[in-house]
């Protein structure tokens, strides 16, 4: 499945809960969103979270 259709079930999907549980429970499914695109950049290797850490090095 391409990046846009991933988009649009997204969008659509957030569009759903703006409408049924509001302005909060959006936020919250914006965070989770966020989230998760973190975790799937890093698992793609998109992202190096251990970058992010101070104090930790690779190696």
């Amino acid at each position: 499945m391409s990046a846009s259709i991933v988009g649009i079930f997204a969008g659509l999907l957030l569009a759903i809960i703006a409408i049924q549980g509001g302005f909060g429970w959006f936020v919250l499914a914006l965070l989770f969103a966020a989230v998760g695109y973190v975790v799937g950049a890093h698992l793609e290797g998109k992202l190096d979270l251990a970058a992010l850490i101070p104090g930790r090095s690779r190696g």
